[in-house]
């Protein structure tokens, strides 16, 4: 099935790209509680209920963000997307590519790893989660705000107003 061509996203597309950001950061930017309650099991402690309700919203947040991105990936597949912009390298073109398919990659394995780690305690997925994934995801990001911000005031595309008004 052919995918349509657009000229922007979808406000769907929008209003789901900035809220599995901001559930991104929330989860990259306050992970204490979850650290806290993985520090308590990991020295034999029993957590409290305290303990387990803190961690369980930085689970659940991520079990959202597994859901959202899902429902994403399918409304990329039925809308499509805009065409990417033409005016830039060729080698600049595929990076933009590789990191949008990486940043997809990430956002699952993110909350699988998690998941893992919290729910099924694979203690060797929980550390891969919180070091190696999570540095990587930070990378991510950078190099997509970057390549957005490029293309805002370096190539003057609309590339960055597409994802936001549109």
């Amino acid at each position: 099935m052919q995918q349509p061509i657009r000229s922007n996203y979808s406000p769907l597309q929008r209003l789901l790209h900035w809220t599995i950001a901001l559930l991104i950061f929330f989860n990259l930017l306050f992970p204490d509680d979850m650290n806290a309650w993985h520090r308590i099991v990991r020295n034999g402690g029993k957590p409290t209920p305290d303990d387990i309700s803190a961690a369980n919203i930085h689970a659940y947040v991520g079990i959202v963000i597994l859901g959202l991105a899902l429902v994403r990936l399918g409304i990329r597949f039925m809308q499509g997307v805009p065409e990417e912009a033409t005016n830039e390298p060729a080698l600049f073109r595929t990076a933009a590519r590789l990191t949008h398919v990486a940043l997809y990659v990430w956002i699952f394995a993110m909350p699988l790893s998690g998941i893992a780690a919290y729910y099924f305690g694979v203690e060797a997925i929980g550390s891969i989660h919180a070091g190696i994934l999570k540095a990587l995801l930070w990378a991510l990001i950078i190099a997509h705000v970057a390549g957005a911000l490029v293309h805002q005031f370096y190539w003057k595309t609309d590339v960055l107003r597409r994802m936001t008004i549109g």
